[in-house]
């Protein structure tokens, strides 16, 4: 299961130690920004399509219990809980990324 306070909370110390490296030292520090960037981007795409198949996997389950194809409704539970919680951790993933832009925006040069 995703642990959502963990995943939420290392983005937030990893972006904030980037942009305090870049604050402290300057442009040097582009390429790898860049390339951190890359990977935090890389990896919000693979946890939109993940929350994306979870919601797909819950929706096929109401339809197979609809058509009385499914014998129990913890499946049909499960399956929705779990696209929830992706959901939910998508959500505070994209909250905290736009609030680090936001500070980042707010930086003088």
């Amino acid at each position: 299961m995703i642990d959502v306070t963990t995943g939420i909370s290392t983005v937030i110390q990893d972006i904030q130690t980037k942009k305090n490296n870049m604050i402290s030292t300057g442009t040097t520090q582009v390429n790898e920004t860049n390339n951190t960037f890359s990977a935090i981007f890389d990896q919000m795409v693979n946890l939109v399509g993940e929350t994306d198949s979870l919601a797909a996997e819950a929706e096929a389950a109401e339809i197979d219990f609809s058509l009385g194809n499914a014998e129990s409704t913890t499946e049909v539970t499960v399956a929705q809980q779990k696209a929830l919680v992706s959901l939910q951790y998508t959500v505070a993933i994209k909250n905290a990324l736009m609030d680090a832009y936001q500070e980042i925006m707010n930086i003088q040069i």
